[in-house]
């Protein structure tokens, strides 16, 4: 007993081995070499800065869109035919068709915009609420529609109530009478109806956004309820849809503020908008000040009605 106790004294301890490491490797001989360090990579070379980036697109708007802008303003400002720096201002301000003008264009936009809400509003409720076979085919024509040059409804509509129109052409051969009784599409009222025609659509594809969101379970309650359609349009749907409308709206006023075609192709001498008030000084008259100052009018309310388009946009997440 006593020679096994010295044999085994004899032998050395062992340490044990470090996992991972080369046979025979102890923990101390780990503990006491420090690892390799990684090899650096060499610092790359710093790339142009981010901004930079955007000086020749913004070169490029700023040539083709601001200069051309810039060239007007100073065109209102300093007249080539003389006066002070807001003469033309002064005298455009004066004149009685410049006043007219713009109220023209002011109750026209705001009659349009009101029109293509309510019927905007109307025919969304249909097409999203009352099934019926082609729901779907109408609402995708919505967004065809959107493509469609303002002109085209005009024509459309020359061609059905035109002086040479179909109903005037039924009225003639029906009653033998030497003219028909619809001349209405050369007065304002014709060009309300025009416009209300073409922009409708743009107030219904916010609502039919909108209206897709809308959790049909709120209406089935309210339904079970007892609550009538009428009720329920007002108190459930109503609230939904009112920042599509804001959207909507907004966006329309903005385009019939600064709608030209439609009142040239109307043939409605009497209405004259500021788009046709621009039109008649630069190409009739000749008077490019009296022009440009009705030009940056123009742009400063429709930049402000635009901005006004974008709050209300992004508050209804449009």
């Amino acid at each position: 007993m006593a020679e096994a106790t010295r044999q085994i004294r004899a032998v050395p301890a062992q340490r044990p081995a470090v996992p991972g490491g080369p046979a025979g490797s102890s923990a101390g001989e780990a503990r006491g070499s420090a690892p390799d360090p990684a090899p650096r990579t060499p610092q790359k070379a710093r790339g142009i800065p981010r901004w930079l980036w955007s000086v020749p697109p913004v070169a490029a708007l700023a040539l083709v869109f601001l200069y051309p802008l810039a060239l007007v303003v100073q065109q209102s400002l300093t007249p080539e035919n003389g006066g002070g720096a807001f003469g033309a201002y002064a005298s455009v301000f004066r004149s009685h068709a410049f006043r007219e003008a713009l109220g023209t264009t002011v109750w026209l936009a705001a009659g349009a915009t009101a029109g293509c809400l309510v019927l905007g509003f109307t025919l969304a409720l249909i097409i999203a609420f009352v099934p019926f076979p082609g729901a779907r085919g109408v609402a995708k024509f919505i967004d065809v529609f959107l493509s469609f040059p303002s002109f085209l409804i005009t024509l459309a509509l020359l061609f059905i109530y035109g002086t040479v129109g179909m109903a005037n052409g039924l009225w003639t051969d029906v009653t033998g009478a030497a003219d028909g009784p619809f001349h209405f599409l050369t007065t304002p009222w014709g060009v309300l109806l025009a416009e209300i025609t073409y922009f409708t659509p743009f107030v219904m594809r916010p609502l039919l956004a909108a209206f897709s969101q809308l959790d049909t379970a709120q209406l089935e309650v309210a339904s079970s309820l007892g609550a009538k359609p009428a009720r329920i349009i007002r108190r459930v749907i109503l609230p939904e849809a009112l920042p599509a409308l804001a959207a909507g709206g907004s966006l329309v006023l903005v385009m019939c503020l600064n709608e030209f075609g439609i009142v040239l192709f109307t043939g409605a001498k009497d209405v004259t908008t500021l788009p046709m008030l621009i039109y008649g000084k630069a190409i009739l008259e000749s008077d490019y000040a009296a022009a440009c100052v009705v030009a940056v009018v123009n742009i400063a309310i429709s930049v402000g009605l635009f901005g006004l388009y974008r709050v209300v946009s992004k508050r209804a997440g449009a």
